[in-house]
């Protein structure tokens, strides 16, 4: 059959993601994928120039995702489907472009780990995240922010006259435009992805990217790549060299003969082929490879020890099987961001399909024996120079304008356009995406003022980069546009100023809650407890005194964020600013009053599994731990447990000396 391209459906039990955090998110990034100074000492040259490039220390001017639950109902999702007769790619425009399933029809093989669920969990930069498939992960060290956000989708001419998809978005963190192209040739056991990274602007850009591409384990599934070295980064947040297989004394290239969850960043030499390939018992699986830019290639697992399988069972349904995770990218390691040029792009292809190899050869005690076997099936099924081929091929396609649309993503990429004049080929960012949010924004472009607040509600995504800071400082000063730019200079790094535009837009300010929580933020961040607390609870008190539906000053402007003050909108700012507030009361040891911000919480929002272990926190804080410890015993879930987290081991180990139940472990790297 020819290539075919397709819109369909996929119902899976999903958990709804819920609203997004209207707080902005001012905190430093918790990610774990850090290493202190020492460590870099004790890198090679380019790998620290590159760790030390350009980290990020916030998500902005991206929102959180952390309103989601763990309550599944069958959700229908939209989906784009590529097939020949060989292989058929199921596709999630609405979760990043996530490439769901790779079906082999000769063989009837599952070639990725598909999860049968879709269950959000914060492991994302920004938040929500859900496990399988292949992701695309760009802008900084970690998962996505678009992982369970829309991206534009079309139907493009492929190189060989039929259709491909094109995937294309704005990414927020770097403001790099980006796409994916997902091209099949017919008669094709291979999915070429066409990838192209532009730095539109006047100044060079850091650059992350790594394709995560989910398999199933298994206790005779191996991990395959060309290399006799790794980079090893444990939850221990160490980086270091170790060889491959064998380290420690264990294979680490079979996933469950780990305990505990890592990463092994493989020593690819210079010229060798760019590949990875996971395959079982019977030397069946897959392979991916891909043009010499993306260098890098990774294995991660989870282990199989309780930690890991508490994880894996956290984010699927019981009885699943267990993945581990290959990944490409463009970096040795996932610690480092690459500089890409003004004006300049970087592009390169990836292949994905299946791989049969001698199973004798793969599992025996031979590494060299085992690579060799793998490569030489991935020569004869690809040859190195028929992917260098299909490249060149793709690469004069890339600029082709797409056709029949198939699915919107974000009007933010329009509105930066619009803003910059930009011209990309081959990704329109047109203004029919523009929405509610890049409304206001709009009106600061074309007439140099945001609109004038019209009720309370919490403000709208805040814009952070030096066009759009340098368009708020010019703007008049009122409130919201004080709010907005103290967002932005706090994102510069200019904390000082940040914290005089929130303070002078409180003088005037009808809506104080938003700028109250900006300063308490500022004050925790330095150090200062007690003020970060005292300006904690008026903010919570002032945001419950606003009647919904009525106030002006800070809140929303209209198209503002768009949905008032009262409902979702008001739950979501009610639930953020509450747990901020009691933790930040925890920790300038006021409990009281904790207990009055808590006590002003809704009954459904106590009710959360976050909030149970808050409250835990704060009978233990209230010297009653056996109250605390009837928390634990009566059973919550906190659904948005942050990836590595150690804070129920924590609060556990405050209530009692007895070992952590298991519902409870989630320790991903061995107590110390």
């Amino acid at each position: 059959m020819a290539t075919t391209v397709r819109r369909a459906v996929l119902t899976l039990p999903a958990a709804p993601l819920g609203p997004e955090n209207p707080l902005p998110a001012l905190r430093p990034l918790d990610e774990t994928h850090v290493v202190d100074e020492r460590v870099r000492a004790g890198l090679p040259g380019d790998m620290a120039r590159q760790v030390g490039y350009e980290p990020l220390s916030t998500v902005l001017p991206v929102r959180l995702l952390d309103g989601y639950g763990r309550e599944r109902v069958p959700t229908a999702l939209d989906a784009i489907v590529i097939e020949n007769d060989r292989l058929k790619a199921t596709v999630l425009p609405g979760f990043g472009g996530r490439v769901h399933s790779l079906h082999h029809k000769p063989s009837g093989r599952e070639l990725l780990y598909t999860n049968p669920v879709l269950q959000p969990a914060d492991f994302a930069l920004n938040g929500a995240w859900f496990s399988g498939g292949v992701e695309w992960n760009i802008g900084a060290t970690g998962h996505t922010t678009l992982s369970c956000a829309p991206v534009h989708a079309a139907r493009v001419p492929a190189p060989d006259g039929g259709d491909m998809i094109r995937l294309w978005e704005w990414e927020r963190l770097r403001d790099l435009p980006f796409q994916v192209d997902l091209w099949l040739p017919e008669d094709s056991d291979f999915l070429h992805v066409g990838v192209r990274i532009r730095n539109p602007h006047e100044h060079t850009a850091p650059v992350y990217w790594w394709s995560n591409i989910a398999v199933p384990e298994g206790e005779r599934t191996r991990v395959l790549a060309p290399a006799d070295e790794a980079w090893h980064f444990g939850y221990e947040r160490a980086l270091t060299r170790v060889p491959v297989p064998v380290s420690g004394s264990v294979d680490r290239t079979y996933p469950l003969r780990s305990d505990f969850p890592a990463d092994y960043f493989y020593e690819v030499p210079d010229g060798a082929r760019r590949w990875i390939a996971s395959l079982d018992e019977h030397g069946h699986g897959l392979v991916q490879t891909s043009t010499d830019l993306l260098r890098g290639r990774k294995l991660f697992l989870w282990g199989s020890g309780p930690g890991g399988r508490r994880w894996q069972e956290w984010l699927t349904e019981p009885g699943t099987t267990g993945y581990a995770e290959i990944q490409a990218g463009l970096a040795r390691t996932q610690l480092e961001h690459v500089p890409l040029e003004p004006g300049a792009e970087f592009s390169w292809l990836e292949s994905y399909g299946p791989l049969s190899a001698d199973p004798e050869a793969v599992h025996g005690d031979d590494w060299a024996r085992a690579r060799a076997e793998t490569e030489r099936r991935l020569a004869e099924a690809l040859p190195r120079a028929d992917a260098e081929a299909a490249y060149t091929a793709w690469l004069r396609c890339a600029d082709t304008e797409p056709g029949e649309s198939l699915a919107i993503g974000s009007g933010w990429g329009a509105l930066e356009v619009r803003r910059g004049g930009y011209r990309l080929p081959g990704t329109p960012f047109v203004e029919s995406t523009l929405g509610e949010q890049q409304e206001p924004w709009l009106e600061l472009l074309d007439r140099g003022s945001l609109p004038a607040a019209r009720r309370a509600a919490p403000p709208g995504p805040s814009l952070v980069s030096r066009h759009w800071r340098d368009m708020l400082e010019t703007a008049p000063a009122d409130p919201l546009t004080e709010y907005h730019l103290g967002v932005a200079q706090w994102h510069a790094g200019d904390r000082a100023q940040a914290v005089r535009s929130w303070e002078r837009g409180l003088v005037r300010a009808a809506s104080r809650w938003p700028l109250l929580r900006c300063l308490a933020v500022a004050a925790g961040e330095s150090g200062q407890r007690e003020r970060a607390a005292g300006l904690y609870v008026e903010a919570f008190d002032d945001l419950g005194a606003e009647r919904p539906g009525g106030g002006d000053g800070v809140g929303d402007a209209g198209g503002h964020g768009g949905d008032g003050v009262g409902g979702e909108a008001r739950t979501a700012a009610v639930t953020a600013l509450g747990r901020e507030a009691i933790e930040a009361l925890l920790a300038a040891e006021r409990p009281e009053e904790a207990r009055e911000v808590w006590a002003g919480l809704p009954p459904e929002v106590r009710g959360r599994g976050r909030f149970r272990l808050l409250e835990a926190r704060l009978l233990i804080a209230e010297g009653d731990r056996t109250a605390a410890r009837a928390v634990f015993d009566e059973g919550f879930e906190v659904a948005d447990l942050r990836e590595g987290a150690e804070i129920l081991d924590e609060v556990w180990a405050a209530v009692t000396d007895e070992e952590l139940p298991d519902r409870y472990d989630y320790r991903m790297r061995p107590r110390t």
